[in-house]
C-alpha cells in the first residue's frame, strides 16, 4: 500500500471520528462550532492560562523596513502581548531588534514612533529595543554624520546575529 495513501486514510479516519463524536454529543452539526464546543475551547484556554509558569515568555521582533505602518504594527504587537500575559498573571520579555532600513525606528532624527516608544518604555520595563551597530556605522558613512539614536535603544554589534542568538536561547521570533 502506498505510504501517502495510508497517512491520508489515517488522517481522514481521525477527522471522521471527531465529526461523528461532535454530532452524537448533540453539541453542533458537523462543520460548525456550537455553544458547547466554544465553551470547551474557552475552558481549555482558561486551563492554559491558569498553568503556573516560572519562566517568562520571550519574544524577539524584527524590524527591517523603514515603514511607519510596520513600526506601529510592531508596537501594537508588543502592547497586545504584554497585556495578554499581564491579564493571565504571567511574565513576558520582549526585544525589538532594528537593522537595515528598520533602524529609522530607533533614530532620534527620523523615527516616526519615538514618542510612542518613550511612553511604552516608561510603563513596560520588560521591553528592550536593540539597534544594529553595523547598520548605524554604514548610515554614518553614507550620511557623513553621526547617527543619533533614541535613549531607549541599546546598540548591538549585529541585529541579525542578535536575533539568531535570542532564537538559539529559545526566544520566539516574529517578523511582522
Amino acid at each position: 500500500m502506498n505510504r501517502s495513501f495510508a497517512v491520508f486514510t489515517g488522517v481522514a479516519a481521525v477527522g471522521l471520528t471527531l465529526m461523528l463524536s461532535t454530532q452524537t454529543s448533540g453539541s453542533a452539526p458537523a462543520g460548525t462550532l456550537g455553544k458547547a464546543t466554544l465553551s470547551k475551547i474557552n475552558a481549555n484556554a482558561r486551563m492554559t492560562a491558569g498553568v503556573h509558569r516560572t519562566q517568562p515568555h520571550r519574544l524577539a521582533i524584527q524590524v527591517d523596513v523603514n515603514d511607519p505602518a510596520t513600526m506601529n504594527l510592531v508596537l501594537n504587537n508588543v502592547s497586545n502581548t504584554v497585556q495578554h500575559y499581564s491579564e493571565i498573571g504571567q511574565k513576558v520579555e520582549i526585544e525589538v531588534v532594528a537593522f537595515g532600513p528598520g533602524l529609522h525606528m530607533l533614530r532620534e532624527d527620523t523615527s516616526p514612533v519615538k514618542a510612542r516608544i518613550k511612553s511604552m518604555s516608561e510603563t513596560t520595563p520588560e521591553l528592550t529595543f536593540s539597534a544594529c551597530g553595523n547598520t548605524r556605522e554604514n548610515m554614518t558613512r553614507a550620511e557623513a554624520k553621526e547617527i543619533p539614536l533614541i535613549s531607549q535603544a541599546k546598540v548591538t554589534k549585529s541585529g541579525v546575529v542578535r536575533l539568531m542568538e535570542l532564537q538559539e536561547r529559545g526566544w520566539s521570533y516574529l517578523r511582522p
